[in-house]
């Protein structure tokens, strides 16, 4: 079957090539795959993007739940508001996060699914770029499953005439049943014509309590967040343009439900026994960028940046025995790159360098009943008064071999610096302190065959090598882990090595569009965290190693075809599996091991009618198949998975469309019609029951 699958995928498409008229509509482009501004059908990746429309037209919470619609992206929920994508496998800080280029991606980030890319407001997103598979050779650490760049709203002054005042605004809005919310947005543009344009926008959330189905309303899983982002486009001539940006975002009483005793056990799942667990966070950005095209002289393009990153995170904590603790994190990470583009007569050649500065104190105080610090403790959830420095730079050539054949090859130095000022000894209990260095070279060789001379129909493949260096919280984090764990700080980490291997095809024209990708990932020396047999706490104690070798493979497809001017079907289906090494207990045995919380069979289906120019309606179902295809530790994770694995479900959706007007779009949906009881792997809840969902955007 596996087989079967791109012989047909193939077949189909040169069949449709032959005949096919050239597509009227624009292609659409990346930036991000080759860090060229080029056309998804010319770039040697797979790559999937979400356009302004269809923000609009889905209105997702977060953004995360942007790519629920791809069933490549396992969207995994520890809480309601904590949302992190499995990519090919890969979850946390093994995917990179940039929003218009720079790294979201810091030193604290910690393993496994975490809530930091639910700080990214998908309404201030003109787009949002996913690149499977991406590699180190680009973007550097961390981009192992892939890399995620939202590209932010922007006001473009060139359309408009010289010096034309010009202005705008908008209004947003989501409510939801189920989750008992109301979401709204709101923006104001203002501009001078060929010069200057400015956007500002305001968001506010209010989430309610889940109602699942069967179990009724789940409590302590609504909170509230804010976001405020702006935008500041100048250009001082016409090719040469200056970005500065700002944006905040904080998520307030946030609760990890499932390791409290509010939890709801469902098909065999424990109940937490902490009477609260609940945190608070907040990021900001700022960062000035410059922009030149179409220069004279060896370099054709300069694209410069310079940024301010600071997060903060807090939790409270009141244990099974009234025992409460406050523990947090404050971040600043600065950063500045530069990224060069030169013609070089046979090809085309991208070269800069990078830089990431991350600084770090963090606290943990024990508290009485009524709230008084009893005792300070030497470090917060990783060490205290902590450093971490990230220079590369990178080089990557693009020859176009002949018409229809282009090879992408290039290469990354990286250094990396850890220096932890202050951590907990996990044996004599006493302040340490470490600094350690490692060095990186990766590199990427790519390919892309354009089928005939319309362009619609590619094949594409190659390797990339990534990597990831240990960051604060895998050296020395001093925190919960999964389900009973504590995790104890681990100083002795060298980097992870990965290398993946990729072959794809797309077919895109007006009537018909299909895409195929099939990818294998080498694991080594992969960090794992390992049971030492110890209690710390009352939890079981866990540390990281160097001690896993493995690989993850799978196949991904999507298709869709317009059958009649107004009527089209569209679906996708993708598969992962993969084995490991695990240390599953205190002893020094490894095994062998599927790897954790893999992606099961899961497919979308679907069907779209216009009713007419202004007005639609989509059917829509969203099926997994039961993963019970575990390790040990996810056997072990009885909060979040039960005991016979996750099981498969079926979520059928309807949705209605009506643009009343240029400026104003109406949405309709009702989700989860049969009101499905399920869950997606991993997570710690429950998914809502039947939902009704009323959505607005209007313009003026």
């Amino acid at each position: 079957m596996h087989y079967f699958i791109p012989i047909l995928y193939i077949s189909i498409c040169q069949l449709i090539a032959v005949s096919a008229e050239e597509s009227k509509e624009l292609e659409p482009i990346t930036v991000t795959a080759t860090r060229f501004n080029e056309f998804v059908n010319d770039v040697p990746h797979d790559v999937y993007l979400i356009d302004e429309i269809d923000i609009l037209e889905d209105m997702p919470r977060s953004l995360p739940e942007t790519f629920r619609s791809n069933p490549g992206v396992l969207v995994q929920k520890t809480a309601n508001g904590k949302g992190s994508p499995f990519i090919r496998g890969f979850t946390g800080f093994r995917n990179l996060l940039l929003i218009d280029g720079i790294r979201l991606n810091h030193a604290a980030f910690r393993e496994g699914p975490n809530q930091y890319w639910a700080t990214v407001d998908p309404l201030s997103a003109s787009r949002v770029e996913l690149i499977k598979g991406q590699g180190s050779v680009l973007y550097g650490s961390d981009a192992i499953g892939g890399t995620v760049n939202v590209i932010t709203k922007n006001v473009d002054p060139l359309a408009y005439r010289k010096d034309q005042l010009f202005s705008e605004g908008r209004i947003l809005y989501r409510g939801s049943t189920a989750e008992q919310s109301h979401n709204g947005r709101a923006e104001g543009i203002v501009g001078l014509g060929q010069s200057t344009g400015v956007i500002l926008g305001y968001t506010d959330r209010s989430i309610g309590n889940i109602k699942a189905a069967g179990l009724g309303e789940l409590p302590h899983t609504g909170f509230d967040e804010e976001g405020f982002d702006l935008r500041m486009d100048h250009y001082f001539r016409r090719n040469v343009r200056g970005t500065f940006v700002y944006q905040q975002f904080e998520q307030n009483d946030l609760w990890r439900v499932h390791k409290t005793i509010y939890g709801r056990s469902w098909e065999g799942t424990s109940v937490g026994g902490e009477l609260r667990r609940s945190g608070d966070q907040s990021r900001r950005l700022a960062y000035a960028q410059i922009k030149a095209d179409d220069l004279d002289g060896p370099i054709q393009k300069i694209h410069t940046s310079l940024s301010w990153h600071n997060h903060e995170e807090s939790r409270y904590r009141i244990k099974s025995s009234g025992k409460a603790d406050y523990q947090g994190f404050d971040l600043d990470s600065l950063g500045a790159w530069l990224q060069m583009e030169s013609d070089m007569g046979i090809g085309k050649l991208s070269y800069g360098t990078s830089y990431y500065r991350d600084r770090a104190d963090t606290f943990r105080d024990d508290l009485d009943q009524e709230g008084n610090v009893i005792r300070e403790r030497i470090q917060g959830p990783f060490g205290d008064d902590s450093t971490y420095e990230q220079f590369g730079f990178f080089i990557q050539n693009q020859i176009n071999v002949t018409d229809y054949f282009d090879i992408n090859f290039g290469s990354r130095f990286t250094h990396v610096i850890a220096d932890i000022g202050k951590f907990e000894d996990p044996g004599s209990k006493n302040p340490s302190s470490m600094k350690n260095d490692w060095d990186d070279m990766s590199s990427s060789l790519r390919g892309v065959y354009k089928v005939g001379s319309s362009g619609k129909f590619n094949v594409f493949g190659g390797a990339s090598q990534g990597f990831r260096a240990p960051n604060f919280s895998d050296l020395s984090r001093l925190d919960s882990a999964r389900s009973n764990e504590i995790e104890t700080p681990s100083p002795d980490l060298d980097p992870e090595k990965f290398l993946s291997y990729e072959l794809g095809s797309r077919f895109d024209d007006n009537k018909f569009s299909a895409g195929i990708s099939i990818f294998y990932t080498d694991i080594k020396d992969m960090i794992v965290r390992t049971p030492t047999g110890r209690v710390i706490e009352d939890e079981l104690e866990v540390i990281k190693k160097n001690g896993s070798e493995g690989h993850v493979y799978g196949i991904e497809l999507d298709a869709s075809y317009r059958i009649s001017d107004r009527f089209s079907a569209f679906g996708s289906f993708a598969f992962n599996d993969g084995m490991a090494d695990t240390f599953p207990d205190s002893s020094a045995s490894s095994r062998s091991e599927p790897v954790s919380r893999l992606l099961p069979p899961s497919g979308i289906f679907g069907l779209r009618y216009e009713l007419s120019d202004s007005q639609w309606l989509e059917m829509s179902s969203f099926i997994a198949a039961k993963q019970d295809n575990l390790n040990t530790r996810d056997k072990g994770d009885t909060q979040r998975i039960p005991p016979d694995g996750t099981p498969g479900y079926a979520v059928f959706n309807l949705r209605y469309g009506f643009q009343i007007s240029e400026q104003l779009l109406l949405t309709l949906s009702l989700e989860n019609i049969t009101d499905e009881e399920y869950r997606i792997h991993g997570s710690g809840q429950n998914e809502p029951g039947i939902n009704f969902i009323f959505g607005a955007s209007m313009t003026f």
